[in-house]
């Protein structure tokens, strides 16, 4: 099931409006299906008083290996956002069979790059250590993030001098994310980014050659693994580029073959929203990549 007309047209009327957004799909997640899920909230990663989680644990007895678990990493700008805002995506998940990992992490501009990977790596750790009490799979782990908290994600898992010993995930899904900061820098005018950047600069610095370290498609050091990378069709016109440059960079010179999803109708923050909302336009191809990655390694 895809989105409605009215909500489509509502869309594209507010445009990427966090606020408008979130306005339209207040009523909608006001009547999304919580059934069948255990919550268990601020779990403590780490020392900081953002290293916070919570683990939407499917109610019913895991199978033999443990379900297979998913991290996601919420959006905000590197600035802003909250593990709650994406609530919905921890019950529709866990409703498929996934023990679902929502951790906030540090913000800037008190925290700056590299912390948001390092937090990333953290959340992973909590998994390897204290997953199979929530009935998960330890080594089933898939990486998710959207928006900055793609960026995160996309650092953590490309860059494997990122990457703490054992290391192993079965895959990762990056919605609509960042991972050029040098390019945002460059092309403020042509992107619609103000100056001084309110979200780059706060987390990543002025200095370019910080710009050059950070950026993650210069810097792809892991081995292929199965990843989606998606954008949307009205999506914010640096993520559209984006996209587009690391899944070429991913393909052409580093021998990966991602899936490439490009969602219709949706703009930058309704994707997540839509998640438990009967719109299965995104939550269904994700479903579906979780799925196989973790079925491959069984």
């Amino acid at each position: 099931m895809g989105m409605t007309d009215e909500l489509a047209l509502r869309l594209r009327q507010v445009g990427n409006d966090l606020p408008a957004v979130a306005a339209l799909y207040e009523p909608l997640l006001a009547e999304q299906d919580r059934s069948g899920v255990r919550c268990h909230v601020d779990l403590i990663y780490g020392d900081h008083a953002r290293h916070r989680l919570d683990v939407y644990q499917p109610e019913q007895a895991p199978p033999k290996q443990g379900w297979p678990v998913v991290v996601f990493m919420h959006g905000g700008g590197f600035v802003r956002g909250n593990k709650e805002h994406r609530a919905n995506i921890g019950w529709y998940l866990a409703q498929q069979g996934f023990v679902t990992v929502l951790p906030n992490y540090r913000l800037a501009p008190e925290s700056q790059w590299p912390c948001g990977p390092e937090d990333v790596v953290g959340v992973w750790r909590w998994v390897q250590e204290h997953g199979a009490a929530y009935g998960g799979n330890p080594d089933g782990v898939v990486l998710m993030g959207e928006s900055a908290g793609a960026a995160h994600v996309a650092a953590a898992a490309l860059r494997s001098e990122l990457q703490p010993d054992g290391w192993r995930i079965r895959g990762a899904v990056l919605l609509s994310g960042p991972y050029n900061a040098r390019l945002e820098g460059m092309s403020r005018a042509q992107f619609g980014i103000a100056t001084p950047d309110p979200r780059n600069e706060p987390y990543f610095g002025t200095d370019r050659a910080q710009w050059d370290w950070a950026s993650t498609v210069d810097h792809v050091s892991a081995k292929p693994f199965p990843l989606l990378i998606s954008y949307t069709e009205q999506d914010l016109l640096q993520m559209q580029v984006q996209a587009g440059e690391l899944f070429a960079r991913l393909v052409s010179k580093h021998g990966y073959s991602p899936e490439l999803l490009v969602i219709a109708q949706h703009n930058h923050f309704s994707q997540g929203y839509s998640f438990g909302t009967g719109d299965g336009s995104v939550s269904e191809p994700v479903v579906n990549f979780i799925r196989r990655v973790c079925e491959r390694g069984e």
